[in-house]
């Protein structure tokens, strides 16, 4: 308490300092902070249903974001999908295939070449296909030697596509494999599934403020006798706002929380089979979370949006409601 000053032969009680003023504006955020969560506890399955529906609402975008994130790291290992291959005539001697790969590698928009013996590659089938002892009852060796050949980064298609038609042109061979119209699909299937995500963000965003703002204003009607009165002794709208504002602000933290949990959940129950589907492929691959940051983003964006639509619940009703 402030000490007592004299003033014109008077005692004069001294103002509040800023310190006291300030952690008076803190208690009393404090306790509507905590009010408006019991507020919720003394309404378990109300709050759960209206919660449980932000989280839904919530989870749907964020997850996916993450599976557009994860399809673009799983395409982000295809730099090698613009290589193409080149396969000799059957007969042809290796030294034929080291020949053309060191005149390949002289040309400026070639910047590897790789050469796969009939051998290298029979071995490789026989990993990859599990057929060994199919392959090694054969005679004869099917396959023929390889080059693959990866074109310099940024070429464009049909850059890529006149490449792959020199060697075509070139005397022993006997087949050139190009096929990236496959990984150009993909990325635009990608492409379209990331702007799907922007879009239902942003609706069920809203969807999310207008649900927090219909129970905040169900709140208010169901007060409204306690409203009249606090405005009567003199309440602003702004005091009276402020439970209503930390509200809506616990109903999208909880419902954000409950969101993690949805897509924790749907991560947890897909990447064994994920992961499954990767072994058969013999790629080594495993579903990524959002993060710590993606989670950051998710809760603090339930509490944003959460407090946006109690704000405009309470702008729009509190105006109404005067003592009568």
């Amino acid at each position: 308490m402030a000490a007592p000053e004299r003033r014109g032969g008077e005692l004069r009680r001294g103002a509040p300092g800023l310190l006291t003023r300030v952690r008076g504006y803190f208690r009393l955020h404090a306790q509507n902070l905590l009010g408006s969560l019991g507020r919720l506890a003394r309404q378990p399955l109300a709050s759960l249903l209206t919660v449980a529906v932000i989280g839904i609402a919530m989870a749907l975008p964020a997850g996916l974001d993450v599976l557009v994130n994860n399809a673009r790291a799983l395409s982000a290992g295809w730099a090698s999908a613009v290589d193409f291959s080149v396969y000799l005539e059957p007969g042809q001697p290796l030294a034929r295939a080291e020949t053309l790969a060191a005149e390949a590698r002289g040309q400026a928009d070639i910047v590897a070449v790789e050469v796969i013996s009939a051998e290298e590659a029979l071995a490789q089938l026989s990993r990859f296909t599990g057929m060994q002892a199919a392959l090694e009852a054969l005679d004869d060796n099917p396959l023929p030697h390889t080059l693959v050949v990866r074109p310099r980064p940024g070429l464009s298609a049909e850059a890529v596509s006149r490449l792959a038609d020199g060697f075509e042109s070139l005397e022993g061979i006997d087949l050139v494999q190009l096929d990236t119209a496959w990984v150009e699909r993909f990325l635009a299937i990608v492409d379209i599934a990331r702007r799907a995500s922007g879009i239902t963000l942003l609706l069920l965003g809203f969807a999310v403020v207008v649900i927090v703002g219909n129970t905040i204003r169900l709140d208010i009607e169901n007060r409204r006798s306690e409203i009249e009165v606090m405005k009567l002794i003199g309440g602003s709208d702004g005091f009276i706002r402020r439970p209503f504002l930390y509200g809506g602000l616990w109903y999208g933290v909880i419902g954000g929380l409950l969101a993690v949990v949805f897509n924790a959940s749907a991560l947890l129950a897909l990447a064994g089979p994920v992961q499954r589907l990767a072994g058969l492929y013999n790629a080594d691959f495993a579903l990524q979370g959002p993060g710590l940051t993606g989670l950051g983003v998710l809760v603090g964006g339930g509490a944003l949006l959460g407090w946006l639509g109690a704000w405009v619940a309470t702008s729009r009703h509190l105006r109404d409601i005067e003592p009568t």
